[in-house]
C-alpha cells in the first residue's frame, strides 16, 4: 500500500470504489531513471488499481509512441481514461489535496457524462473550439481541487476540452512561464486566466471567454438579459435613428451612453466592444480606478451602455456612409444598411502592417502585436521586435524576462522611445542578450508552417541577413480606420477625420471622436471624454431642425 494511504482511507476508498459503474483506466508515464515523485505516483497508483476490478493500470515511458498520442510532454503524469479518452490529465503527484481530486476522477471518469453536473454540462454543449485548461495547483492548497474538479468536469462534458492539473513544484519552468505567484491559476489555451477558485459557472465562462470571446458574449448576454440588466436590442434596417454611433471604443460607447442618456434613439454599430483596450493588460491612468486589466474596463464600460435600451450591433464592419437630404446611410460588410439624422464616427485605429512577403501568412502563427499578453510563450526563445518608437521598447522590457535573445529592428538611424526605456534596453544589450538593427528594413519572414526567421535589409539595400526568430512582434504603430468616410469628409495627411471643438466636422450631422481624429493625444480618458462631447453636440445638432420623415 501507498505511503500516502492511510487505514482509514483504504476504508473510505473500499467503500467508494465499490461503487464504480464502468471500467477506468489509469495511464501513467514516467522515464527512464525515476524521480521521487514519478516512483511515489507509480505506487499509488498501483496501490489504488488494488481496490476495484474496474481499475487498471498501464505504465508507459515518455519517449514512446503512447506518449505522443496522448499528448504527454512532461513527467510524472497520469492520463484518466474509460471507453474513450476524455481528456483528463495529471502532471506530478497526486498526494495532499489533490489526492482527492485524483479520486473524483476516477468516480467522474466511471459515470460518464452522467456524473458532470448539469448546469456544467449545459453550458460545455456551447464549446466549439478547443479549450485546453492548466490548473496550477500545490498540494497543500485546500482551494485547488475546486478548480481541478470544473476542469476536469468540462473535459467529460465536452470533446472540445482538456483539463491538466500541475503540481507547480515539479515543473518549475511552468512557474516562470506563466508568472505564477498564487494558486489555484488557471492558464486557457496557453495564456493567464484567472487566479483563484471560482464557482463553477463563473470559471467556465471566464474559461470561454478566453477560448473563444464570441461563444462567450453570446452567453454572456443571454444571462444578464435573464437577470434583467441589458437592455439593448438589435439594430433594425426599418428604424430611423437620431444617432449612429459607428465604432465601440471608449468613445464610441460613452457617446452611445450619452446618446441615449438624452433620449435619443440611438444604434451602436462596432467590431469589437473596447477597441484597443482589450488588448491592454493593465491600465493604471484611467480616473477613479487605480488599476484594471484592459478586458475588464473594456466590459464594464459596455454593460454600463447596456443597461439603456440602445440598438445594438458588435462584430460586424461598417463600409463606407454617405448622406441623402441630412440622411445618413451606413452601410455594414454583409451588405446591411442603416440610416439616421447624425453619426458619431468612432471607428479607431488599427495596428499599422509591413506588408512584405510572408507577414499575412504568418500572423497569429508568430507574428503578434500584444508582447504584455504574449512575451511568456516566448520563453527561452528567440524573437524580434520591430519598431523604434515607446511601444517597442516596452515590449522588448516585457520580453528580456522570457526570451534567450531579441533582435530590434528599425528602419531609421536613431530611437524615438523614452530615454528611460532606451537605457533599459542598452543596457541590456551589453549582456549579449539583445542585438539592434538600425537602418534597417524587414524584406521578408521566412519559415514554412511556422515562422522561421526575419530577412532584413540595410536601408541602401546592400546589406542582407536572415535572423533567425521564434517570433516578431510588430510596434511600428496605428492607422487610423477612415476607409469608410474617404468619399465623404476631406481626412487629414495621416487619414485622420478634423474635427472643431465640439467633435463636429465639415459635414453637418457627422460628428467624430477618438482615435480615429485628428486629436494629438491619443488616450483612453481623452477618447471617452471625446465621445460624450460629441454626442451632447448631436443632441444640439439634432434640436437645430425638425426631424425629417423619409
Amino acid at each position: 500500500m501507498s505511503k500516502l494511504i492511510t487505514p482509514e482511507i483504504s476504508s473510505q476508498l473500499k467503500e467508494h470504489f465499490s461503487g464504480l459503474k464502468n471500467p477506468v483506466k489509469l495511464i501513467y508515464f514516467t522515464q527512464q531513471n525515476e524521480c521521487g515523485a514519478c516512483a511515489d505516483q507509480k505506487e499509488l497508483l498501483e496501490a489504488l488499481a488494488e481496490y476495484s476490478g474496474k481499475i487498471s493500470l498501464e505504465v508507459h515511458r515518455l519517449d514512446t509512441k503512447i506518449a505522443v498520442k496522448y499528448g504527454i510532454d512532461k513527467v510524472p503524469a497520469t492520463v484518466i481514461t474509460g471507453k474513450d479518452d476524455p481528456g483528463i490529465r495529471f502532471y506530478g503527484l497526486t498526494g495532499g489535496y489533490e489526492f482527492g481530486s485524483l479520486v473524483e476522477a476516477i468516480s467522474l471518469v466511471s459515470a460518464g457524462k452522467d456524473g458532470v453536473d448539469p448546469s456544467i454540462r449545459s453550458i460545455a454543449e456551447v464549446i466549439t473550439k478547443p479549450v485546453h485548461i492548466e490548473v496550477m495547483v500545490s498540494l497543500s492548497c485546500p482551494y485547488c481541487p475546486k478548480m481541478v474538479h470544473i476542469a476536469h468536469q468540462l473535459a467529460m462534458a465536452s470533446d472540445k476540452a482538456q483539463g491538466d492539473m500541475v503540481d507547480v513544484s515539479e515543473f518549475p519552468q511552468l512557474i516562470s512561464r506563466y508568472d505564477v505567484h498564487g494558486v489555484p491559476l488557471t492558464i486557457v489555451n496557453g495564456k493567464r486566466g484567472f487566479e483563484g477558485a471560482l464557482e463553477p459557472d463563473q470559471a467556465i465562462l471566464n474559461i470561454i471567454k478566453i477560448s473563444d470571446p464570441e461563444i462567450y458574449e453570446i452567453l454572456e448576454t443571454q444571462i444578464r438579459e435573464a437577470e434583467g440588466v441589458k437592455k439593448t436590442k438589435e439594430v433594425s434596417k426599418n428604424e430611423l435613428y437620431d444617432v449612429i454611433v459607428v465604432g465601440a471604443g471608449p468613445s464610441g460607447l460613452s457617446a452611445a451612453l450619452y446618446s441615449q442618456r438624452k433620449g435619443r434613439i440611438t444604434a451602436l454599430i462596432g467590431k469589437e466592444a473596447g477597441g484597443q483596450i482589450n488588448d491592454t493588460a493593465v491600465i493604471e491612468n484611467y480616473p477613479g480606478v487605480a488599476s484594471i486589466g484592459g478586458p475588464e474596463l473594456a466590459q464594464a464600460m459596455r454593460q454600463h451602455v447596456e443597461i439603456y435600451p440602445v440598438s445594438e450591433r458588435c462584430h460586424t464592419q461598417v463600409d463606407s456612409i454617405m448622406v441623402k437630404k441630412n440622411i445618413f446611410h451606413v452601410h455594414t460588410e454583409d451588405k446591411q444598411i442603416y440610416k439616421s439624422r447624425s453619426v458619431i464616427f468612432c471607428a479607431g485605429k488599427r495596428y499599422k502592417r509591413l506588408n512584405v512577403a510572408g507577414e499575412e501568412r504568418f500572423i497569429g502563427r508568430g507574428i503578434a502585436w500584444c508582447a504584455t499578453c504574449d512575451a511568456p510563450l516566448y520563453t527561452g526563445k528567440r524573437v524580434a521586435v520591430i519598431g523604434g518608437g515607446n511601444s517597442a521598447f516596452t515590449a522588448a522590457r516585457d520580453l528580456l524576462r522570457y526570451a534567450s535573445q531579441i533582435t530590434m529592428i528599425h528602419v531609421l538611424d536613431g530611437f524615438q522611445a523614452d530615454k528611460v526605456l532606451v537605457e533599459e534596453i542598452i543596457q541590456a544589450k551589453k549582456s549579449g542578450k539583445v542585438k539592434i538593427y538600425l537602418k534597417s528594413q524587414v524584406r521578408e519572414f521566412l519559415g514554412k508552417d511556422k515562422l522561421e526567421g526575419v530577412r532584413i535589409a540595410s536601408d541602401e539595400g546592400q546589406a542582407v541577413t536572415d535572423v533567425a526568430v521564434d517570433g516578431v512582434f510588430l510596434e511600428i504603430g496605428l492607422e487610423p480606420n477612415s476607409a469608410a468616410v474617404t468619399n465623404l469628409i476631406t481626412l487629414n495627411e495621416n487619414g485622420e477625420v478634423p474635427v472643431n471643438k465640439d467633435q463636429s466636422t465639415e459635414i453637418p450631422g457627422f460628428f467624430s471622436a477618438g482615435d480615429v481624429t485628428d486629436e494629438p493625444d491619443k488616450q483612453i480618458v481623452i477618447a471617452a471624454g471625446a465621445g460624450a462631447k460629441a454626442a451632447l453636440s448631436a443632441d444640439r445638432y439634432l434640436n437645430s431642425f425638425q426631424k425629417q420623415v423619409i
